[in-house]
């Protein structure tokens, strides 16, 4: 068997379609809506034009299949161009895949096909307002009556949730049983009767996408929305960030790559002492170590969904490549407002706005905190 860092045609075509669209579309408009928070409809119309929308729906249902090693060439472009943006397109990846992995073909049909003919939004609606790393104080319910489910409860943080046409909703069928067999997993219409979003959140950055907390009041979910079997629904949550977390470790590779280009190309503008401040060994080093940890970063990315595509489990890879990418694009960032000094802080240049991006990857799709908790575990409790 050998092992090549090299990418085929194909791969290499997919991969600059999605720096030209980052550098021609995404970077463009980023600054508007960083500063208004208004959500790129626009943008991701002409990514859906493209086929860089919804990229893993299967050729059965429309979509065109590509692999997760594909996705992660993708997200680290588009990235590139703007996490926020980013972020509001690879959220409808996070909600399709528990869909992909364990829902009829009829639901696949009615809810996925749709997205691959023209652009819809849909969320994934597992956080809870006093349920986010803790899986057993999830307290959203759904009770059978005949052939519904009563949905009744709210989530927090929803990315996409104000302008999502579904959401993919775990509840508590058993109580009891909890994470063990007693959460299920349905596909849930926002326009539903008691469906209700609230407004969207102000966050401290990525604000081009949107998001929200979303109430569940009596709401009656047909038994045939149900996604996978009944008790299933958090394996299926859970299945989905084996793919969905290699892809949001290359997105904080794409901005970590962003913020070294940035702080590389003004560190041979300004001059101190006589020359750039690239000849500095204080700043030549920095830059050093972003570049390094950038490459370990995207080979950690590379593995994990590598293993995947070949059928073999990769949650601790997932998981190493989430937890370090998201600390070291936080650790990139924070280096290049350093590198540009005074005008780092200002947002007349671009790496502030590239820290404030940054952040949210230590804490979203899993905090760093619970990925080192997995990692252990695979250590310790599963072996290597």
């Amino acid at each position: 068997m050998s092992v090549s860092f090299q990418l085929s045609d194909e791969q290499q075509a997919l991969r600059e379609l999605a720096r030209e669209f980052a550098l021609h579309e995404i970077r463009p408009a980023a600054p508007h809506h960083d500063e208004t928070g208004e959500y790129p409809w626009e943008v991701l119309k002409k990514a859906h034009e493209i086929g860089l929308m919804n990229t893993h729906v299967e050729a059965d249902h429309g979509g065109l299949e590509l692999s997760a090693f594909d996705g992660i060439l993708l997200a680290e472009e588009l990235a590139w161009g703007c996490t926020g943006i980013g972020t509001a397109m690879e959220a409808n990846g996070l909600a399709q895949q528990p869909v992909i992995l364990g829902a009829s073909d009829a639901l696949k049909h009615k809810y996925l096909a749709p997205m691959t003919e023209e652009l819809q939004m849909c969320a994934y609606g597992v956080t809870e307002p006093g349920a986010g790393s803790d899986v057993q104080g999830m307290r959203t319910t759904a009770v059978k009556k005949g052939d519904k489910y009563i949905l009744n409860g709210s989530k927090m943080w929803i990315t996409n949730a104000g302008v999502a046409k579904w959401f993919f909703v775990v509840a508590l069928t058993d109580p009891e049983k909890k994470a063990r067999g007693g959460m299920t997993a349905f596909i849930v219409e926002a326009d539903w009767d008691g469906v209700e979003v609230g407004a969207k959140e102000k966050n401290l950055g990525q604000r081009a996408s949107d998001t929200r907390g979303i109430t569940f009041t009596n709401v009656e979910v047909p038994a045939e929305n149900m996604v996978g079997r009944e008790g299933d629904g958090w394996k299926l949550a859970m299945a989905a960030f084996d793919y969905t977390r290699p892809s949001v470790a290359a997105a904080a590779v794409g901005l970590a790559r962003a913020a070294m280009e940035y702080s590389m190309e003004y560190a041979m503008q300004r001059r101190a002492f006589g020359k750039p401040i690239a000849m500095h060994q204080a700043v030549n080093f920095m830059i050093a170590e972003m570049a390094m940890n950038i490459d370990a970063g995207r080979l950690l990315c590379w593995q994990a969904a590598q293993l995947k595509d070949a059928g073999v489990r990769n949650t601790m890879q997932s998981s190493m490549a989430k937890a370090f990418c998201a600390d070291m694009a936080m650790k990139v960032a924070t280096d290049a407002v350093q590198v540009y000094g005074g005008y780092g802080y200002s947002k007349e240049y671009p790496v502030e706005k590239l820290m404030r991006d940054a952040k949210i990857f230590q804490i979203y799709e899993g905090t760093s905190q619970i990925q080192r908790m997995i990692i252990g575990k695979e250590l310790f409790v599963r072996g290597r």
